[in-house]
């Protein structure tokens, strides 16, 4: 494994990485017998040193340190095939392959390895990426450093649209890119998305906010060393690995389900549900009176485990099938299901009816339940675990203040009809000898019933905010569907009203999840009161995806509320106006920085203009009154209207590529996708941010007054002092006089 540090970085910022991984083999592989049967062995982390080097500011720094990192790759490569350098079991094949991790521009770098004369083919088949702009360059000061950015996206593009895997040179190649949010201040975590560069077969992208278990935003350098970070990274490459196979890494598609297991929360759309895959484990009588069966429809509300003081199953009907499917499953606890059977308190099982024929037995299962008892039935239910698709939510309780705090995290299960096709019932088994604390909430409800479509243009949510009312005994999860919210430049907040619960302590406090399907960004908010909702949507600058969006993809917000209070809940949410402020700082922090140049530019052509025809060299102060008379209101009129016509353009339906006369001969479901159609003026994407290049430029234009007049001032300032050293006596002697 190699790491390779970004602009300015050091070597030493492998140090966390590689502990955390060296602890987790310490202490749970070295100890597994099996181990090695399974592909797994130790890591030797391999880190180069640039000698902190500024590679974001000269694109050929970046080339020369991947020619550099190919070479290092080689060498790396060669020591495993010296068996007096490297002590390896003889039966295991060489490695041919190593694993990159680059921080910042540092993957970047990683990417460029593959497109250089020197790389040696399929030495690189594992990228993991920590706060990487790997859309745009970070500052765009260098001429060298943005076409160096186009020439390498455009070869992973061109890679990307091959027929066939023997023409793609990037086919065995997966890309994980890790940002750290709104935390990172120094890389607009925007450019870290892979939409434009390479499809969701090959690599995605991961917020460190959605990442199980970690739950929270990173700035620019913590993504290297924060520990609830590094653990999920250290396990996820550990279970990449196959030390029977050359490239000591399991297949690209296994690869890939691997990394989206670790890295995503297991509710987007796609991730995997293994259930249907998994063997029957359990074998339950259907004519027990040990259960509790319930009527089709009814909610499973559990308020305490181990009441019986033995394991008790409860079943719940699965309804029947409908088309199109509209009913989900949910189940929420407090308890940890991914492995019941050795220490949990509760198990969830999807059972079928399984008839035992003349002389079959029933030890076919594995009996991780002694519920048979003497039943001597002819029909019993098969059961699978759901453990395998279990997804952990941050608990939400009264004590709750932030979804990190070490607090056992909640159990979530989500399932659409159509994944329990080959099941007649839900088990939910309380498998507690003695009272406990706990509790479950399981049911099936209508998706028209537990989403919220709202309609509203974006306009109208600026003005007037989103009020909607969360119904009395609704749904255990309720989804808000906000389409017209995709703007990255957009902030607000929300605050959510109290839900009195009366008489009952209630299981848990309100638990949002805000969410975007591409790239996979969630955010938790715990014992949910307000929160400040932002998200890294549609940027300015930012080429458009390699698959286009559905035309409903916008922001969601995912509320989890305690139904069994029977009382209604109001939601309002409203644009914060200083934190829309903050968003369009970051984003244009060049533009800042251009824009006053342009202001300096025409006051300095006004300048000379003049002294040219008086021959009078007027102040600056008195040439910007002249210009802003002039030449700057036509400019910014000129501005504005360009950067309209823009994003109108911008937002017409791509056309289709054509080749031949007059479009003949050509593939009319191809499209020619346009990556640079938004570099230019603002590269806004969205025709309600026209307003943006008259407030820059008056912005500006104040920028450039106050400096005039601080320049002014500190020039006053310091002439005093002087002029009282040096001034002469101003009288005269009597003599003189006469």
């Amino acid at each position: 494994m190699l790491f390779v540090p970004g602009n300015a970085g050091s070597y030493k910022q492998s140090r966390c990485l590689a502990f955390e991984a060296a602890q987790y083999y310490h202490n749970n592989i070295q100890t597994r017998a099996n181990a090695l049967e399974e592909g797994m062995t130790s890591l030797d982390f391999f880190a180069v040193d640039f000698n902190e080097d500024f590679s974001a500011f000269h694109g050929q720094t970046i080339l020369d340190q991947a020619e550099y990192l190919n070479d290092a790759v080689a060498y790396i490569l060669s020591l495993y095939h010296d068996p007096r350098r490297a002590q390896r079991d003889p039966g295991l094949p060489d490695p041919s392959s190593v694993i990159l991790i680059g921080h910042s521009m540092g993957g970047v770098v990683a990417r460029t390895m593959l497109t250089m004369s020197n790389y040696q083919s399929n030495s690189i088949n594992t990228i993991v990426t920590m706060s990487a702009p790997h859309a745009r360059p970070p500052v765009s000061v260098d001429a060298g450093s943005v076409s160096l950015y186009k020439r390498i996206n455009d070869y992973w593009r061109h890679a990307y649209t091959q027929k066939w895997a023997n023409d793609n040179p990037l086919w065995h190649v997966t890309l994980v890119s890790i940002a750290g949010g709104g935390l990172d201040t120094v890389v607009p975590s925007d450019f870290a998305s892979l939409e434009s560069i390479v499809p969701n077969t090959h690599g995605f992208t991961v917020f460190t906010s959605g990442i199980p278990d970690v739950w929270t935003g990173a700035d620019h350098i913590q993504t290297t060393w924060c520990v609830q970070l590094m653990k999920p990274v250290v396990r996820s490459l550990y279970s990449v690995l196959d030390v029977h196979r050359p490239s000591q890494t399991k297949p690209r598609a296994e690869r890939m389900r691997i990394f989206k297991k670790w890295y995503l929360t297991g509710m987007e759309d796609v991730a995997e549900k293994t259930l249907s895959h998994n063997e029957p484990q359990n074998l339950l009588p259907s004519e027990d009176d040990s259960k509790d069966v319930l009527a089709l429809g009814d909610r499973l509300v559990i308020r305490q485990l181990g009441r019986t003081k033995e394991p008790k199953p409860y079943l719940l009907p699965i309804p029947a099938q409908t088309t199109p499917s509209t009913k989900t499953f949910t189940l929420l606890t407090d308890q940890r299901l991914e492995n019941p059977v050795v220490t949990g308190k509760l198990e969830v099982l999807f059972c079928s009816v399984f008839p035992l024929q003349p002389g079959q037995s029933s030890t076919l299962f594995s009996m991780n339940l002694d519920l048979l008892g003497d039943n001597s039935g002819s029909t019993r239910l098969a059961c699978k675990s759901a453990a395998s698709d279990v997804v952990t939510l941050p608990a939400s309780s009264r004590m709750s203040s932030q979804p990190f705090d070490k607090a056992q995290p909640f159990s979530y299960l989500q399932y659409h009809l159509e994944d329990l096709t080959d099941f007649q019932f839900v088990a939910v088994v309380d498998k507690a000898t003695e009272p406990a604390d706990g509790w479950v909430v399981a049911e099936f409800n209508e998706k028209a019933y537990s989403t919220v479509e709202t309609d509203m243009s974006l306009q109208r949510l600026l003005a007037f905010g989103l009020h909607l009312r969360l119904p009395a005994n609704g749904p255990l999860v309720t989804d808000v569907k906000i389409p017209a919210l995709y703007s990255s430049l957009l902030a607000f907040k929300l605050s959510l009203g109290k839900q009195a619960c009366g008489e009952d302590v209630e299981l848990f406090t309100p638990l949002l999840r805000q969410y975007l399907s591409e790239p996979h960004e969630s955010k938790f908010f715990v014992n949910l009161k307000e929160a400040n909702i932002s998200l890294h949507g549609v940027a300015p600058f930012m080429p458009p995806p390699l698959r286009a969006h559905a035309a409903n993809d916008g922001v969601s917000l995912q509320f989890w509320t305690d139904p069994t209070c029977n009382s209604s809940i109001d939601v309002s949410m409203n644009v914060d106006v200083a934190g829309s402020m903050g968003k369009l700082v970051m984003r244009y922090r060049m533009v800042f920085a251009a824009f006053p140049i342009v202001v300096v530019a025409l006051v300095l052509r006004k300048q000379f203009k003049v002294y040219n025809d008086s021959g009078i060299f007027i102040t600056f102060a008195e040439s910007l009154e002249l210009c802003l008379r002039s030449s700057l209101p036509l400019l910014l009129m000129v501005l504005t209207f360009f950067a309209i016509s823009l994003t109108l353009s911008n937002a017409a339906p791509t056309k289709p590529a054509s080749t031949g006369w007059f479009g003949w001969g050509g593939n009319a479901t191809e499209t020619a996708i346009d990556f640079t159609k938004n570099d230019l003026l603002l590269g806004s994407q969205d025709p309600i941010f026209w307003f943006l290049v008259p407030l820059f430029g008056l912005i500006s234009v104040g920028a450039c007054v106050g400096i005039d007049y601080a320049a002014l001032g500190l020039t006053n300032l310091f002439y005093l002092p002087y002029n009282y050293l040096t001034a002469r006596p101003a009288w005269v002697k009597v003599e003189d006089i006469r």
